[in-house]
């Protein structure tokens, strides 16, 4: 009886120690999936946030795809056999990076500073539609008047790609937004009328702020410093270029690199709007398009 308690007891006693190595294996096993996955989306968020603030970089945009180019050459050089051209893009490769550090070391210096300053989550401030409509209103009656007095103006507005750099070296200002104070900035003989305007959510942060000029061979060479410098910073940045001509008093918009020319009044507000509007905003206007053909 003693025996088979005791060989009883050693079953039990195996028993409970193979569940609970099978369980601890189990809560390995989760934990490693777990790491798997959480690893996994890191590395995702990290390309596609520097892919985002790549993006709104001409130059570091040319430079990616001219490394992809490189490194799909390189494939194809190994899979066809052509020794030549793959022995010269070893070379490159190898010796790449080093160069474009130093050739492209201020791209380089901007996109981590745009990491740095970027907000995460958003807009440095995400307007009310009260406040939305307060600001195109304002900056349209300036513009609308600097138009027809033909006096030469350039407003940027930002938006999620920070613009410190370039406030940090103008004339702070920090004032409420009204079509008067713009319009009283760029009046001739003004100190601050030869700079830009800098807008930030809902007030003028600074007059007088320089941007790098555009190097692009697709604006007119008839385009001013001001148009060059509006197209500059809507190149580098995601922020919108707003221009007046002063010597013809037409309206010129900037934005994701690209210079709209010549806009009507109207054409210039429905650009705004549009382009000040909330992300949210265009996601439900979607949805309710959608559901607009499925009721047709």
């Amino acid at each position: 009886m003693k025996r088979e308690r005791r060989i009883f007891t050693n079953i039990l006693f195996f028993g409970i120690l193979m569940y609970y190595k099978g369980a601890s294996m189990i809560v390995d096993n989760v934990l490693d999936i777990l790491k798997n996955i959480l690893d996994v989306l890191l590395v995702w968020f990290m390309f596609y946030y520097i892919l985002k603030n790549i993006k709104n970089n001409v130059k570091m945009s040319l430079l990616f795809k001219g490394v992809l180019v490189v490194i799909v050459l390189k494939l194809l050089s190994g899979w066809l056999g052509l020794n030549t051209l793959g022995l010269i893009l070893e070379y490159i490769i190898m010796y790449g990076p080093l160069a474009i550090i130093i050739i492209f070391q201020p791209e380089i210096r901007g996109v981590l500073e745009q990491l740095g300053r970027s907000q995460l989550l958003g807009r440095h401030k995400t307007l009310t539609v009260d406040e939305r409509e307060k600001l195109v209103y304002e900056v349209i009656n300036a513009i609308d008047y600097l138009r027809k007095s033909k006096i030469g103006a350039l407003i940027v507005i930002e938006r999620d790609v920070s613009l410190l750099d370039y406030i940090n070296r103008a004339k702070s200002l920090y004032a409420d937004l009204s079509s008067e104070l713009l319009i009283s900035i760029f009046f001739p003989n003004n100190p601050l009328h030869d700079g830009a305007v800098i807008i930030q959510g809902d007030r003028i942060s600074c007059a007088g702020a320089v941007f790098p000029t555009s190097n692009s061979i697709s604006v007119n060479k008839r385009l001013g410093t001001r148009h060059r410098a509006a197209l500059g910073v809507a190149e580098e940045t995601d922020a919108i270029g707003i221009v007046v001509s002063e010597e013809t008093g037409r309206i010129s918009i900037a934005v994701k690199g690209e210079l709209f020319y010549n806009l009507t009044i109207d054409d210039a507000r429905m650009m705004l709007i549009d382009e000040l509007r909330p992300k949210q905003d265009d996601f439900i206007e979607e949805e309710e398009e959608d559901d607009y053909e499925e009721i047709n």
